[in-house]
């Protein structure tokens, strides 16, 4: 008989989508594993209890209520991280003195980084989530090591290769660049969140047998154990709710009646911003292509714009049938039903791994930080995508039907049902995945209910 486990587990995720995500997946993993699990949340983009009924929450006011957190500014992550500590911090110290050794250690998205700080204080265990790729994390550690070596760069070296991070070129260096420079304190706050402190493991939703050769070198690098137990939403129980949108769900209607493999689903994911001219190129390159498409505009992302009233006069009259139009869509469903047959996507880590499961291949069109990195390695190592490296219609139309129709088409999607099947082969009992999970089970359970005190550095000595 498997030993009924009684700890808990805090969870803290940072509150947008591509974040938020991952963590409550990561929450029905370890439910299913035994563990009691807690939500500490901020009041933004509060997760909606009644979709969560086996986990306990916790609400830590983060001070934000005033500002615009439609975009995550530098300025505004940090005010977080400051406004939660002092709520996270009386509530760990009530619930140690309430529930003794149930605390087993706290979780945390590595853009949360005062929950270390906090967790030191306390001498509670901490593990930290990355929600995106190792090839990421390991592309930022390398330039913080020698920013000088990448910054600044001339615009004539936009597209030269850096070898020592294949396949990047400056174009895709994941930081916020202004005049091919980098601003001192976009440099602070990644090297915030990828300073560990005293956290004992990482969890990454990856697969060993995707990124085996970079998680290596970054375990290397911080000295702990890691724990690639990819993809979340595969390994849990059926994925329950957690989208911060309203999703349009009679779109699988439309897709049930379109040919299979025929449709290009279009989302730009939670966050990207669009301006009017985009949009428009956009438009007439999906229209032109002569391929069925769903098309996510997601409210608030056109520049000036409320919704899609910056299309073409006419233009949903004139594709019709062949083209449907939504404010969000249930995308884990959208990508597994057979009409689908390509994703244009921002290539952000969580739509990358669940377009690559339902063996989808993708047209890669990034905007920031890891979306870049993913591109690149989609096209250029994985070759399971075409990049747009020119919003225009007619580039995205030539995209569009290289992709649907073409053989070179074909290639890319014979790639990325074999990359399916690895990431099938991973989740079963022998597989890395399912043997990462069975270890990280162990390892919690086994981690000491309080961390010694820090040893005491005398001077002098």
């Amino acid at each position: 008989m498997e030993v009924e486990r009684k700890q808990s587990v805090i969870l803290v995720p940072c509150p947008y989508q591509g974040h938020l995500t991952p963590m409550l997946q990561l929450g029905n993993i370890l439910h299913s594993q035994g563990f009691s699990v807690i939500v500490a949340h901020t009041r933004h983009n509060a997760p909606n209890y009644t979709n969560h009924p086996q986990f306990v929450f916790h609400s830590m006011d983060d001070g934000l209520q005033r500002i615009d957190m439609s975009f995550p500014s530098v300025e505004t992550l940090y005010s977080m991280n400051e406004n939660c500590k002092v709520h996270l911090r009386n509530y760990l110290a009530a619930m140690m003195e309430e529930e003794g050794n149930e605390l087993a250690c706290i979780i945390y998205d590595s853009v949360m980084f005062f929950v270390d700080d906090v967790a030191t204080q306390l001498r509670v265990p901490t593990v930290v989530l990355y929600t995106f790729s190792a090839a990421f994390l390991h592309s930022i550690i390398m330039i913080l090591q020698q920013p000088e070596k990448y910054f600044p760069f001339e615009d004539s070296q936009l597209m030269d290769p850096l070898p020592e991070l294949h396949p990047l070129r400056y174009k895709d260096l994941p930081f916020y660049v202004v005049n091919n420079k980098i601003p001192e304190w976009d440099l602070e706050f990644h090297r915030a969140t990828c300073d560990i402190g005293s956290s004992v493991a990482a969890i990454w939703n990856t697969m060993q047998d995707l990124e085996d050769s970079t998680l290596l070198r970054l375990q290397e690098h911080y000295k702990m154990p890691f724990f690639p137990i990819g993809p979340f939403h595969k390994m849990g129980p059926l994925d329950s709710l957690s989208s911060i949108f309203e999703e349009d769900n009679s779109c699988l209607e439309w897709l049930d009646k379109q040919a299979p493999n025929s449709v290009l689903y279009v989302s730009l994911g939670s966050l990207a911003m669009i301006n009017d001219k985009e949009l428009i190129e956009t438009a007439w390159g999906l229209a032109n292509s002569e391929q069925p498409f769903l098309w996510v505009i997601r409210p608030g992302s056109i520049s000036g714009f409320q919704y899609a009233e910056a299309l073409p006069d006419g233009y949903e009259e004139m594709v019709g049938e062949r083209g449907r139009i939504v404010k969000w869509a249930p995308q884990k469903q959208v990508l597994a039903h057979p009409a689908v047959g390509g994703f244009y996507t921002h290539c952000g880590w969580n739509s990358t791994v669940e377009s690559i499961c339902e063996q989808v291949p993708m047209i890669c069109r990034p905007f920031i930080a890891d979306q870049l990195v993913n591109a690149r390695y989609l096209s250029q190592i994985y070759k399971v995508g075409f990049e747009i490296e020119v919003i225009e219609r007619t580039v995205i139309e030539k995209t569009i039907r290289k992709l649907m129709l073409s053989e070179e088409g074909e290639n890319v999607k014979k790639r990325v049902v074999d990359m399916k099947q690895n990431i099938v082969a991973a989740m079963e009992i022998d597989g890395t995945s399912h043997k990462n999970l069975k270890d990280l089970v162990d390892f919690i359970s086994a981690l000491p209910s309080r961390l010694p005190p820090p040893t005491p550095v005398v001077v002098g000595s």
